[in-house]
């Protein structure tokens, strides 16, 4: 089967859809040269979405975050959920991938984080899908971010938080805890675990084996 990543970044759901066994391609604005599988340097909103088994889309998250919130930078930032949406085919199964300020934008959204997949990162994150996913139980937190176990990979690695009395990890670090091996720390801090996509598209191909009887 094959799968097409829209704003793929560095590739981190595009890895995880390999893992569940897709052949996937990845486009992105931006040039991607860490990215590891077949890739066009090209617009998410106008790429053809013709000949693909599942579609994933993690539009910028930026205008939703809390720091343009804040800082009141939301209006530079381009809101692109509606849009994607908008795009969708029919019949082809697809996922939005957002933060969690994203809520309202997502319809009948469920969330994974790292500590259901044994990752050293929370990365809560939001999924709208157009075909049903069980999530797995979210335990318990045991454990703080700059514990030596969980990191927050955001901002730039090695930096640390006064107010939350965290301090960050090392690119190497960073790594470990969200299962990724070539990016970058800025690369890492664009990603999402690939636990998170391959968890998903594994259920889309248990869905497939039921309906054709297998």
């Amino acid at each position: 089967m094959r799968a097409l990543d829209l704003f793929c970044g560095a590739g981190g759901a595009s890895e995880g859809l390999r893992r569940a066994g897709f052949e996937v391609v990845g486009v992105d604005l931006e040039p991607q040269p860490r990215y590891p599988f077949t890739f066009h340097c090209a617009d998410a909103l106008t790429f053809p979405l013709d000949g693909y088994d599942l579609i994933w889309s993690s539009p910028p998250c930026q205008a939703y975050s809390c720091g343009a919130g804040m800082n009141g930078t939301r209006h530079l930032h381009p809101d692109l959920i509606a849009a994607v949406r908008e795009r969708m085919p029919s019949g082809i199964p697809w996922v939005i991938e957002n933060i969690m300020p994203a809520a309202s934008r997502l319809r009948s959204p469920f969330m994974l984080c790292g500590a259901m997949f044994g990752l050293g990162v929370f990365r809560h994150r939001l999924f709208e899908t157009s075909f049903p996913v069980l999530a797995p139980m979210h335990p318990r937190h045991a454990g703080r971010i700059g514990d030596g176990r969980y990191h927050t990979v955001t901002g730039h690695a090695g930096g640390s938080s006064r107010r939350d009395g965290w301090k960050g990890g090392t690119v190497k670090d960073w790594r470990r805890a969200m299962g990724i091996e070539w990016m970058t720390g800025d690369e890492l801090a664009e990603a999402i675990p690939p636990a998170y996509s391959e968890w998903i598209a594994l259920q889309l191909a248990q869905v497939g084996d039921l309906c054709s009887g297998r």
